[in-house]
């Protein structure tokens, strides 16, 4: 289901001058992962600026087809593309916010953040091999928890998907048999299941089917109320989806060295370390032939590092550290060229 984000411009509060150096309205598609996010801070950059955002939540793989035919300002995945990707098709990446993807179920009784898995017993799930919610791989996490002898029903992403790529990187790196059997994509070959559109095509089917587990980006099971799983971590503990979490496993990666911004936070060490985190990022053409439209763009995502931390916050996303975002703009005015010239001033705020 395509999420369309479009603010009428009637209320807009900005000064004449900073208006005109704006388009009206910029376009982009992609993700769905960052989508309660970019809503909430498109709505409050229109009121402030009077540009128009539209966002179409198509996917990860929907983005990455759209920017590179070129019909959207922008594209937006939660897969990075690897820098030779990156070169062949003439796009620059930057990431935007990092959030956790989190084991979501729709089981009488159990209560959010009642339940513990792991990653070896959920690949095993999601690939058909445990069937029951009483089996014994999950009784052994769950030694105080009343499981029902019921069959598992398995919701999995129907679209070409960047959370289903760190989910099934993430599967990949704690199974063998998941990674020899499966792999890691966008969009794989599942075994057991069915197929819902984008993080709240997944959330609809798991609150509507009984006994059914599912995979999405933590604000989606807080805004449709669903019962989540916490998970034993890569150190061996056992930790729930929070901000905090998110933040511990993003705490050693090193942008610095990431080239083309190329980094997977999945499995990351750490004692309060989420294992399913995840970067989200926007694609750009490097040779620039709506300089307005992406001028406007970076104008949007500079204003949000800079004003749009506590809405992010609100909804248990991590923002970047200005040590990040520095590194971004930077990449912003050595990448991005109109007629051969800079789009965005070296350590500039503004266009």
């Amino acid at each position: 289901m395509a999420a369309v984000m479009a603010m009428s411009a009637a209320h807009a509060q900005s000064d004449a001058q900073s208006q005109d150096k704006l388009a009206k309205r910029i376009t982009g598609a992609g993700a769905s992962f960052p989508y309660p996010v970019y809503s909430k801070w498109a709505q409050t950059y229109q009121q402030k600026k009077g540009v128009q955002l539209n966002y179409q939540a198509i996917g990860s793989g929907g983005g990455i087809k759209q920017i590179e035919a070129n019909t959207v300002d922008f594209g937006a995945s939660d897969k990075p593309l690897k820098p030779a990707e990156l070169k062949q098709a003439g796009l620059m990446q930057f990431p935007t916010v990092m959030g956790g993807i989190v084991p979501i179920m729709n089981v009488e009784g159990l209560e959010p953040g009642q339940l513990v898995l792991d990653g070896p017993t959920l690949a095993q799930i999601f690939m058909g091999k445990i069937t029951k919610w009483n089996d014994d791989a999950i009784k052994k996490l769950n030694p105080d928890v009343d499981l029902p002898d019921a069959d598992i029903s398995v919701v999995h992403r129907s679209d070409g998907s960047g959370t289903t790529f760190n989910f099934t990187y993430y599967l990949a790196d704690v199974s063998d048999d998941w990674k020899n059997n499966i792999g890691v994509d966008a969009s794989v070959q599942w075994p057991a299941g069915t197929g819902g559109k984008g993080n709240q095509g997944v959330a609809n089917y798991v609150g509507q089917i009984q006994n059914s587990i599912g995979y999405v980006e933590y604000a989606y099971a807080l805004q449709n109320k669903l019962t989540y799983a916490k998970m034993k971590n890569k150190d061996g503990n056992v930790v729930a989806p929070s901000q905090e979490t998110f933040q511990a496993a993003a705490k050693g990666a090193d942008w610095q060295k990431a080239d083309g911004f190329y980094l997977i936070l999945a499995n990351q060490t750490g004692a309060k370390s989420w294992p399913m985190t995840a970067a989200t990022f926007i694609l750009l053409h490097t040779d620039v032939q709506k300089p307005q439209e992406i001028k406007t763009v970076l104008d949007f995502f500079n204003w949000a590092y800079a004003d749009g931390d506590q809405a992010a916050e609100k909804l248990d996303y991590v923002p970047f550290p200005d040590s990040v975002v520095k590194l971004i703009k930077t990449e912003w005015h050595d990448q991005l060229m109109a007629d051969g010239k800079p789009i965005w001033p070296m350590n500039g705020n503004s266009q």
